[in-house]
């Protein structure tokens, strides 16, 4: 195996090196190696401006070695030094207990930052423990034995606990962001990806935009199972109007579709009474049952708030093609980086061609920009006449020839300037899912799945509004909550968008 992927590797590079383009990356020496300037800063930091924000939590004055007779003291050279306070702060609560003339016994309460983890943990180290797990991608058993080794009395299991027991609060908010996201937004994207659960395959299906993230893993990535993450929590099916238009799009046949619509409007609870009611009606064809459900979960997405127009930005993966779907132009163009040409007449061609490609994309944002009819109808002639060409190359026209009959969701951009060009949201947020499957493998149990979305979820939307992830868990932890509820912020910055 390790003697194919080396010959598979070198193919890849040659087939780079024919295209013209770079191979593998060389990964360069760290500037650490070297003692370059401010390594791992930001272009263009000014070391000063930070040193002159920065909380002084001590001063410390240093007199001169000698001073001789006569000398006059002229002021201060201040230098700065950042440090950090890494050890063990144990605290003990003693509770008065008192005798009341009655007889009654009275004694004093821990504070309510310590109620919410149980009593026996800070809310400090709560949140350390959580950030350097969520965001630090550290796992459990290396968190406790770093703890154990600077001093902190605590054990693999309390370390379990603060990582799984306290979370239902961090759930119930996750699921939250879902609504909020959907209820506010004009657009969403989406991708998935595996996440193995137990020892089998399952998948992580995001959802999001530029205000929030929602992780969700199941064992499914079927457009019903998709269809279900964006009823944010609710179990119902529901036939009506917008249903029955689904299954017509579908083309379900018309015999089964004019006895639903007889049927008429209905609503079902969860998924055992909608398997019985489609028992009841005798739809039991595979293909039947599919559209119908489909069709019903459309139904209860839409009867909550979701906007109808509301359009699902993708890969062009089949299960998120519902509503109005979009497509990623970075995905589409990646069916012609892969063609490989046999002559230099063919490599000719598939760079003429990609060349017009990515002209199109520039002018779709200059468009997006300034929006006109005539542009409009300049693009759409354009897309016709890049993508209808014949070339000498054949598998190139039937690449082509493919991307073009995506012309509605391609374009999707000319009635909606509003529209992202790309799906690189949802690719970045899914990224680091898919380093955390890399570094611990599949989840063992429901509730450590849940976790890992709920707080993937809670850190990506906390990125997205500006919010400090660990501010964030320390105030829940604590109990004070005074950073803002994120659903609600989620709401607050599309109405400042909109204003």
């Amino acid at each position: 195996m390790a003697q194919h992927r080396e010959e598979v590797q070198a193919l890849r590079d040659e087939i780079a090196r024919l295209k013209g383009q770079k191979p593998r990356p060389q990964i360069r020496p760290s500037r650490l190696e070297h003692g370059g300037a401010n390594p791992g800063g930001h272009r263009g930091a000014s070391r000063r401006s930070k040193l002159g924000t920065i909380e002084v939590h001590e001063t410390v004055v240093v007199p001169p070695r000698t001073k001789p007779p006569g000398s006059r003291f002229k002021g201060y050279a201040d230098f700065t030094v950042v440090g950090l306070r890494f050890t063990p702060h144990n605290v003990r609560y003693r509770l008065e207990i008192w005798r009341t003339p009655g007889g009654d016994r009275v004694m004093g309460e821990l504070p309510t930052s310590l109620q919410v983890l149980g009593g026996h943990c800070s809310p400090e180290l709560a949140t350390y423990i959580l950030h350097q797990h969520h965001h630090a991608l550290v796992p459990q058993g290396l968190i406790w034995e770093q703890l154990r080794e600077i001093g902190v009395p605590i054990s693999e299991g309390q370390v379990n606990r603060i990582l799984l027991d306290y979370s239902a609060p961090f759930h119930t908010e996750k699921e939250e962001l879902l609504k909020a996201g959907l209820e506010v937004s004009s657009y969403i994207h989406t991708d998935d990806t595996g996440a193995r659960h137990r020892g089998k395959n399952g998948y992580c299906t995001h959802i999001g935009n530029e205000w929030f993230a929602y992780f969700a893993s199941t064992e499914s990535k079927s457009r019903i199972n998709f269809l279900k993450l964006l009823r944010a929590g609710r179990t119902d099916y529901v036939l009506g109007q917008n249903a029955f238009d689904y299954m017509r799009a579908q083309r379900l046949p018309k015999e089964v579709l004019v006895r639903l619509v007889e049927i008429g409007a209905t609503t079902v609870a969860d998924d055992q009474a909608w398997k019985e009611t489609l028992r009841r009606w005798k739809i039991t064809n595979e293909r039947h049952v599919r559209i119908v459900t489909e069709g019903a979960l459309v139904g209860s997405v839409l009867s909550e708030g979701v906007r109808s127009d509301l359009v699902i930005i993708s890969d062009d993966a089949g299960q998120f093609n519902v509503l109005l779907h979009a497509l990623c132009w970075i995905h589409a163009e990646r069916l012609l980086a892969k063609l490989v040409g046999f002559s230099d007449e063919q490599r000719a061609a598939l760079e003429a061609k990609r060349t017009e490609v990515w002209d199109f994309y520039r002018a779709l944002k200059t468009y997006k920009t300034t929006p006109t009819p005539v542009a409009k109808t300049e693009l759409v002639e354009r897309f016709d006449r890049i993508f209808t060409e014949k070339t000498c190359f054949a598998s190139l026209n039937e690449a082509l020839k493919r991307l073009h009959k995506n012309k509605a969701e391609l374009l999707l951009l000319l009635e909606r300037p509003e529209l992202p060009l790309h799906n690189n949201t949802s690719e970045s947020d899914i990224r680091e899912y898919v380093m955390r499957r890399k570094r611990s493998g599949s989840t063992r149990s429901d509730l450590g799945r849940l976790c890992r979305d709920s707080f993937a979820s809670l850190k990506k939307t906390c990125r997205k509004l500006g919010v400090s992830f660990w501010r964030y868990l320390l105030d829940r932890c604590s109990g004070a909550n005074t950073v803002p509820y994120l659903p609600d912020l989620i709401r607050q910055r599309a109405q400042e968008v909109r204003a």
